[in-house]
């Protein structure tokens, strides 16, 4: 399937991301992997690095979303989908050979108080898997005040459990991750019966 420049650069940019972070990718870079000029880059988006960032953050959201949506409709059990959303995560990690993580983390924390929209653009992915998460829960039966927070829970724990699986180049603590977040939810739940 053939893509146009555009595309290919905001691909090039969220994998760079992704893999070396905001701090560690150049826009050369970014135009090379486009196989783009540095001059279309430019046109595409004339804010330079850190608009490419913002587009790279809101394809990579897109991306882990469909992850994520696709992890948690597998399952028809809250406990069971959240575990299922660590398994897959896990499983995704390994076969990237431990480098392909979150952009969006590594991005945000890198950025932190330097650019509001690169900011913007990383609250609004988070934001958007936690709904999801919470979408699931309400579909489950669970009070929509419990299912925000276990939202958000699960975001979080899985999103530090991503780092950690990353860095120590080992599945288990997003499994472990996933087995603790599926009993936090499972007890919600068992209280509910």
């Amino acid at each position: 399937m053939q893509t146009n420049t555009r595309d290919r650069v905001v691909v090039a940019a969220s994998r760079l991301l992704q893999r070396q972070g905001y701090v560690g990718t150049g826009i050369k870079q970014i135009a090379q992997d486009a196989q783009a000029t540095l001059g279309s880059v430019y046109h595409f988006f004339p804010g330079g690095k850190a608009a490419v960032a913002v587009a790279a953050i809101e394809h990579s959201t897109e991306e882990f979303a469909t992850i994520l949506r696709t992890a948690l409709n597998s399952e028809e059990a809250a406990v069971s989908a959240v575990m299922a959303c660590a398994t897959q995560l896990a499983h995704e990690l390994a076969e990237s050979g431990w480098i392909d993580g979150c952009p969006v983390t590594a991005t945000a924390l890198e950025t932190l108080g330097t650019d509001p929209e690169i900011q913007q653009a990383c609250a609004d992915a988070i934001r958007s898997w936690e709904q999801l998460v919470n979408d699931k829960l309400l579909r489950c039966g669970f009070p929509s005040d419990t299912a925000a927070e276990l939202a958000t829970t699960v975001i979080s724990a899985l999103e530090g459990a991503e780092v950690t699986a990353q860095v120590n180049r080992t599945a288990e603590p997003l499994l472990v991750t996933g087995r603790q977040l599926a009993r936090l939810v499972g007890s919600y739940d068992a209280g509910r019966a």
